[in-house]
């Protein structure tokens, strides 16, 4: 099969599924501008909750393709900040599922996400400086978000790979799985998630992520949306909420 960003919806969640197992799936020219318009596509389904990223088989994603930037490593850095931005802006909760490397590009893209499940003996590393190349500023500064400026500066200034225990510790990742049960886990997780309110969500998405002009907009929405009565009356009754909201 050729190289190739794989993708299906069930029960709320999309899956996205990094797809080049002969190289542990790293990231082509091609597969990097087709994930824009394929988040596009998903983001605009209604069936889709929250997207999972992960990669084929027992690696995430083992960075960009090195081939692709022979010629045009600007190029070729410029469509993967682009596909990071993408998965940045994506408007539902997003996580990833990492198995194995999660190193350079995979990185880059496992960061985007809101969340990283990892199961043991993954390894990360950011690795530009191995190639010479300048990280992206808004890349950077992701990263710093997740972990703080010191271990930023470690992965960025050595390429060094860490373990799963030392990303959970950092705060790169948010939960750590024995070996076969990060499926299991993660599959249970999406679902507390589609159960919570959108509502809720999409505001705290926004805010997390540095929006701090639209306080105004979420207050209406929330006046609007019935999502807190409707909460309330659940909690009260012993059900299930029934949330209506939506982007």
């Amino acid at each position: 099969m050729e190289p190739q960003l794989l993708d299906s919806v069930t029960d709320g969640v999309a899956t996205v599924v990094v797809h080049h197992p002969a190289k542990r799936n790293a990231m082509t020219a091609g597969m990097w501008r087709a994930l824009p318009p394929l988040l596009d596509r998903l983001a605009a389904d209604p069936a889709v909750r929250a997207l999972v990223l992960t990669g084929e088989g027992g690696t995430f994603c083992a960075g960009a393709d090195i081939s692709t930037l022979r010629e045009s490593p600007g190029e070729a850095q410029g469509s993967a900040l682009r596909a990071e931005e993408a998965l940045a802006a994506f408007p539902k909760p997003t996580l990833a599922a990492i198995r194995g490397h999660c190193v350079g590009g995979g990185a880059q893209l496992a960061a985007a996400c809101d969340l990283r499940f990892a199961e043991e003996g993954a390894l990360f590393g950011i690795t530009p400086a191995k190639l010479g190349l300048v990280y992206p500023s808004s890349s950077t500064r992701r990263l710093v978000s997740l972990v703080g400026p010191g271990t930023a500066k470690y992965l960025l200034f050595s390429g060094e790979l860490i373990d799963a225990e030392r990303a959970l510790r950092t705060g790169l990742v948010d939960e750590v799985l024995p070996s076969g049960e990060l499926g299991e886990r993660v599959a249970e997780f999406t679902r507390v998630l589609i159960s919570r309110s959108r509502l809720t969500q999409a505001a705290a998405k926004e805010f997390s992520n540095g929006r701090d002009d639209r306080d105004a907009h979420w207050a209406e929405q929330a006046r609007g949306s019935g999502d807190a009565a409707e909460g309330v009356a659940a909690f009260l009754e012993r059900r299930a909420p029934r949330f209506t909201w939506n982007v």
